[in-house]
């Protein structure tokens, strides 16, 4: 195992990854605490918007990075 060399990456990409890995797993999380207080609804929305979440980041990741 060696170690990994991220000094090519760039710091705009490493901030927008780190802020969508934080929205998306944070909506999810939220959701999944709404399902089990029977808030189905809620927590669909929540799901709902992590998956909006997701869309977003990879559409902007292929228009600025790829």
């Amino acid at each position: 195992m060696t170690a990994v060399d991220v000094s090519n990456v760039p710091a705009g990409l490493f901030v927008l990854g780190a802020v969508f890995i934080l929205l998306i797993f944070s909506l999810l999380s939220l959701g999944v605490l709404k399902m089990f207080q029977q808030q189905r609804r809620n927590g669909g929305l929540y799901f709902a918007g992590s998956v909006v979440s997701a869309v977003v980041f990879y559409v902007l990741l292929d228009l600025w990075y790829v």
